[in-house]
């Protein structure tokens, strides 16, 4: 398992649209375990593959506290077929290290997906994991938490982001 960099914005890469995975093999299984590693050692409770420069359609979860066993799961080719409801969460993002937004979302989703063996399942959630599989499935989309706030908020939270980019670059 490997520690991958996860991509900040501005990078553009993070814009892309994810396109499916072909076939569920051990390059792909590889993929899952190394985004897993990625996340916990952020830490985070969800990482998507365009986070980390790969542009397929992968994300891995775990919404268990620290002191709680692990519930890590991977979904590949997911797809959200049923949203139920509105609620407003405060969300994180790996890619924006600091900033913290309220974005509406649906409160319940059932999604349709692939595990790491490649067998398709069905997943309905609520609470922090219905947020996190919306907040994934949108990266696969290329959709950033930025695109689901305000023009204003928008405009602040990328100033904020391309000033630290420019600070951190600086020798």
């Amino acid at each position: 398992m490997t520690i991958r960099t996860i991509l900040e914005y501005p990078d553009k890469r993070l814009t892309y649209e994810a396109e499916p995975v072909a076939k569920v093999d051990d390059e792909v299984r590889t993929l899952v375990e190394d985004m897993a590693e990625t996340m916990y050692a952020a830490p985070g409770v969800g990482l998507a593959a365009p986070q980390i420069g790969v542009a397929l359609r992968v994300f891995v979860i775990d919404i268990a506290g620290e002191n709680e066993p692990s519930q890590l799961r991977a979904f590949i080719n997911p797809e959200i077929v049923e949203k139920h409801g509105v609620v407003v969460w405060e969300e994180g993002c790996l890619s924006f290290p600091g900033v913290h937004v309220e974005i509406e979302r649906a409160e319940r989703v059932k999604v349709r997906a692939l595990d790491a063996q490649g067998k398709e399942f069905e997943l309905e959630a609520d609470g922090l994991l219905a947020i996190a599989l919306q907040h994934e499935y949108d990266h696969l989309d290329g959709k950033l938490m930025t695109d689901r706030v305000s023009l204003l908020k928008k405009r602040m939270i990328e100033r904020e982001m391309r000033k630290r980019h420019a600070s951190e670059s600086r020798p």
